[in-house]
């Protein structure tokens, strides 16, 4: 059977997603470890629902067993994540190539977050990094589960996919990363247009719970434009009553991500997790 999903539009920000059917997300034990290492850091590799997983372990866990989670790009520009394994933070990642955020995904997390608090010993609280179209794993599943999140860190992040990929404003969008996206949302064209459940339109849980976000930003980005992206969802969640502090990066486009000295990220996720 297929999935089948259900969002509620109009009446709630919030995003509800109703599986009917999704026979490749099981609660079946992860494969075992291959172990090797990241930056001088111990790694494991394994797979979780039958996706590939690594976990950068730190040499002592810092009390409580934080951790950061890469929703996409692992080991781009990982200057941060290196500064928080030496700090004692664990970072995990699992692969969700091409879904977007979609219903799927917000499964695989559902089951990569079990895996880390019950199987790995990791804190109940995570803290989540959205980089590019990262954003909308990282924002989407905060949405859905704002308990289980310390802070969210994003970088240049997509917050509307009608922005990236779709186009559909003052970025050139992609065209093929546009269908595959209507396809991980199972919908057409025109409902993805009307659609009510991206992060910008869906912020409510996440201020309620009072959950801080940091945004990182070039304020010339291209690809996924600022004002239409960070700037407008940090508008709106200011306007609920969330915390968030932008940095905007002067004449900055997509890239570079992060920043070259990570001080400030870091102490934004140590604050938040201490």
């Amino acid at each position: 059977m297929n999935v089948r999903v259900f969002f509620l539009q109009g009446r709630a920000l919030r995003m509800a997603f109703v599986m009917v059917s999704l026979a490749t997300i099981t609660h079946s034990s992860y494969s075992q470890d291959i172990t090797s290492t990241w930056n001088g850091f111990n790694r494991i590799d394994c797979m979780v629902a039958s996706r590939k997983c690594i976990l950068v372990i730190p040499v002592t866990r810092a009390a409580g067993s934080p951790w950061i989670w890469r929703t996409e790009f692992f080991g781009h520009e990982p200057q941060a994540d290196m500064a928080l394994v030496a700090k004692g933070f664990h970072i995990a990642f699992i692969d969700m190539q091409n879904m977007y955020g979609g219903p799927e995904a917000m499964a695989l997390m559902d089951r990569m977050y079990e895996h880390a608090i019950t199987d790995r010993g990791l804190s109940k609280k995570v803290v989540l990094e959205g980089f590019s179209r990262g954003g909308l794993f990282s924002l989407n599943w905060g949405i859905l589960h704002p308990d289980r999140v310390a802070c969210i860190y994003n970088d240049a992040p997509v917050c509307d996919f009608k922005s990236w990929p779709g186009g559909k404003g003052k970025g050139p969008g992609s065209a093929l990363d546009w269908q595959r996206c209507l396809e991980a949302y199972r919908l057409s064209e025109e409902e993805a247009l009307a659609f009510r459940g991206n992060p910008i339109d869906n912020l409510a849980s996440l201020a309620a719970a009072k959950v801080p976000l940091l945004h990182v930003c070039g304020d010339a980005d291209e690809v996924v434009p600022f004002e239409e992206n960070s700037a407008l969802l940090a508008t709106r969640y200011r306007e609920l009553g969330g915390p968030i502090t932008v940095i905007a990066k002067p004449g900055v486009k997509h890239h570079p991500h992060s920043l070259q000295d990570p001080e400030v990220i870091v102490s934004f996720i140590l604050k938040h997790t201490h």
